[in-house]
């Protein structure tokens, strides 16, 4: 279907015509799109009119342009949340309509290292629990979590049982997290969370590093969460001061 000249700009007919098609199954998630001369031709624009459309639709983590190999239609993401909202891993699996899951790794004491005396500022004779998990959505693994809690704020020996950690520690530590302060951070392919996740090379970790506080503005809770970048979707609302 060729693009008709209208009073929008060209690349911006493009990208809504695409993206049309993209919706309603012409091309489908993880699908090549046909050839930049080929797709040109179809739509009726120019070589430049259609790289300026791409270039904005890849911007937009719609599409994945491989140099050598080709354009291809990225998945949807399953779980879309704001930022500034704080939930437990357990509350967006089941906001975005699937069912929660926890393959437990390892659960262990341990020795603080400097940053944690640094993170928790606490001294050095504390002990620190450390408990690594993968969580999943209707049983295919979506996160990768390092949490890292102080011993103390437990009474008796701690055994991870709960989907939610923030969930176990209101009730076993009286610990309610208030915020977090978070650090967001891009990554590529890596050589142990990735194939955990059964991720494709090419696909994405989004990683939130998280410190969290209680009412008191004491510091809680130290998590690491790896996030498959195809599958997650994180905005943030902002507002002009």
């Amino acid at each position: 279907m060729s693009i008709k000249t209208e009073g929008q700009h060209l690349y911006l007919q493009v990208i809504e015509q695409l993206k049309n098609q993209i919706e309603d199954g012409t091309y489908r998630e993880r699908e090549k799109l046909p050839s930049e001369f080929s797709l040109a031709k179809k739509l009726g624009v120019s070589r430049a009119t259609l790289r300026e459309a791409l270039r904005i639709l890849e911007e937009e983590n719609v599409i994945t342009r491989r140099h050598g190999v080709g354009t291809f239609v990225n998945t949807k993401p399953a779980f879309s949340a704001g930022i500034e909202q704080l939930s437990s891993v357990t509350d967006m699996i089941l906001q975005g309509g699937m069912t929660p899951g926890t393959i437990f790794i390892s659960s262990t004491t341990q020795a603080l290292t400097d940053n944690d005396m640094k993170r928790f500022n606490c001294e050095e004779d504390e002990e620190i629990l450390q408990v690594e998990r993968v969580r999943t959505a209707d049983g295919q693994p979506v996160i990768y979590c390092i949490d890292k809690v102080l011993q103390k704020h437990f009474k008796e020996p701690f055994v991870y049982s709960r989907e939610s950690l923030l969930d176990a520690l209101h009730e076993r530590a009286g610990k309610f997290i208030s915020y977090a302060v978070t650090k967001i951070v891009p990554l590529g392919y890596h050589d142990k969370v990735s194939p955990i996740l059964q991720c494709d090379p090419e696909t994405a970790l989004l990683v939130l590093k998280q410190m969290h506080y209680d009412q008191n503005d004491e510091p809680i809770l130290y998590s690491v969460n790896y996030f498959k970048a195809d599958q997650f979707d994180f905005h943030v609302l902002r507002k002009r001061v």
